[in-house]
Order: C-alpha cells, then sequence, then structure tokens
C-alpha cells in the first residue's frame, strides 16, 4: 500500500509522481470489469456503513440505568433489549471490515502485479478505474476511523474516542452475557455473535484507528505472501526450479528499486 502512495508523491519512476487520474469519466477496461464490479458493491455498502455509524448514538443511557438497579429486571429486560439489535450492528460493521480486506487485495494483486513492464505510475494510469476505486477504499477508511476516534495529538499518537457508545454498548453486552452463562440464564436472544466471533470484534474496536489496522495487515499479508512463494520455491530441488527463481530474478522489473522489501531482495538475489 505504501508504494501505490509513494507514486502519488514520490519520484519512482523519474517523472516525479506526475499522472493525470480522471476521478470523474474513468472507466474499467473489459480485463478489468470482474475486480471493479465486485469491489463496486463492496464501496457501495461502505456508504451505508458510515451513514449508520454516524448515526449510532447507542444505549448508555438505558445501560445506566440497569447498573444503577440490578435487582429490578424490568430495566435489566429494556437494555438488554435495547444492546442486542446495536451489537448485531457492531458485528456488520466488523463484518465489513472483512470484504473490505478481501476486496483491497484483490485491489493490490491487479494493480502491482502485471506481467508487462508498465511501471507503478504506468500501472495506475492504465487502470485508472481500479486506482480510483482504491482511492474510495482509503477515504472509507479514514472516515470511518475518524467517527471512531480523533486524533488529538499527532506527535505522541494520542486518539480521544468519538464515540464512546460503540465500547460501551459491546462491554456491556459482554458483562451481561457472562453473567448469564454464569447463572445458567437463557441466552438465545445473543444473536449470532458467539465468543471467537465476539474476542475478534472486542480486538477490532479496541483499536483507535480499526479499519486502517486492517487494511495495514492485508497488504502485510499480501507482501508475505510474495514471500512464502520464494521461500517455497528455494526449499526445492535447485535442478528443478532454477528457472523459476531466475525468471523472478531477471524479469521482475522493480527487484533493485529502493523501495522493493530487502528480505524479498535477499532471498531472490542469494544462492
Amino acid at each position: 500500500m505504501g508504494n501505490l502512495l509513494k507514486v502519488l508523491t514520490k519520484d519512482i519512476d523519474n517523472n516525479g509522481g506526475n499522472f493525470f487520474l480522471d476521478f470523474e469519466n474513468a472507466q474499467p477496461s473489459p480485463s478489468e470489469t470482474e475486480v471493479w464490479e465486485s469491489v463496486n458493491q463492496v464501496l457501495t455498502e461502505a456508504r451505508e456503513v458510515l451513514d449508520e455509524l454516524q448515526a449510532y448514538t447507542g444505549a448508555g443511557e438505558d445501560i445506566r440505568q440497569a447498573i444503577q438497579s440490578p435487582g429490578v429486571e424490568r430495566v435489566q429486560e429494556k437494555a438488554w433489549s435495547a444492546v442486542v439489535p446495536l451489537v448485531s450492528k457492531l458485528k456488520t460493521f466488523y463484518e465489513f471490515s472483512v470484504k473490505l480486506e478481501s476486496s483491497l487485495r484483490c485491489l493490490l494483486v491487479v494493480l502491482t502485479c502485471s506481467s508487462s513492464s508498465s511501471s507503478p505510475t504506468q500501472q495506475l494510469e492504465q487502470k485508472q478505474a481500479l486506482a480510483r476505486q482504491f482511492a474510495h477504499i482509503l477515504h472509507f477508511t479514514l472516515r470511518f476511523d475518524e467517527l471512531k476516534f480523533t486524533c488529538i495529538c499527532c506527535s505522541c499518537h494520542l486518539f480521544q474516542m468519538t464515540n464512546p457508545a460503540i465500547q460501551n454498548d459491546f462491554s456491556y453486552y459482554r458483562r451481561t452475557i457472562s453473567r448469564m452463562k454464569i447463572n445458567k440464564l437463557n441466552a438465545t436472544e445473543a444473536g449470532d455473535v458467539n465468543n471467537e466471533l465476539a474476542n475478534r470484534m472486542s480486538l477490532f474496536y479496541a483499536c483507535a484507528t480499526p479499519m486502517l489496522k486492517t487494511l495495514s495487515d492485508a497488504t502485510s499479508k499480501f507482501v508475505s505472501d510474495m514471500k512464502g512463494c520464494i521461500r517455497v520455491l528455494k526449499e526445492q530441488p535447485a535442478s528443478s526450479v532454477e528457472g523459476l527463481l531466475n525468471a523472478l530474478r531477471y524479469t521482475t522489473k522493480h527487484l533493485n528499486d529502493e523501495t522493493t522489501s530487502k528480505q524479498i531482495k535477499n532471498m531472490l538475489l542469494s544462492n
């Protein structure tokens, strides 16, 4: 992801990274249509996710009443009835992050892997519709995280929670579920958020910038897959894979670029 962003700001191809990107009229080519349509469905859902997140108010008052009146069943039921649908919505947000990760990986494959000798800048120029989708994913990511947290000190990486209701609602939900299990009460109304999913959601929402971390992790996995392919080849008998390794060594246009991972360089160039 970093290398794609650097195209916009750094002289990667000795042209200052200058190129025209038509955000208004860019259309996918026939070979790009399948990926474009798949990503477009996710981006359409992204707008709905942002609208729902912006309108998220939480069940703060009901939760406060329930905490203050632990023995009043009517108050407890009211808080629980308010929280369950909200947690279902939080589950939808989390599941969307998984879809977004998959879409990003599809775009990375098309935008960075090419059998042609095109440079990174030329790749973006030639695949403008997909480059625009990549930009829309970044815009959504920043907007989602902005609605959850606001940075109050960039140099210190300090964040202030914009919508504390998310954490409060989910924490109350998990505490109530645990109490139900301890008391052997019926928790069927909890929906389909099992313990494993709840743990993943908890880690997701605990992060100051959950969507950005999702995309960052997806990019790291993408690079790791590339390293894994090289590692598998090097573990085979040299006589059977040397031709494939040489193909990677001598046909990879950007192997010697400064932006290429040193680990990948060493893996390919070492005997």
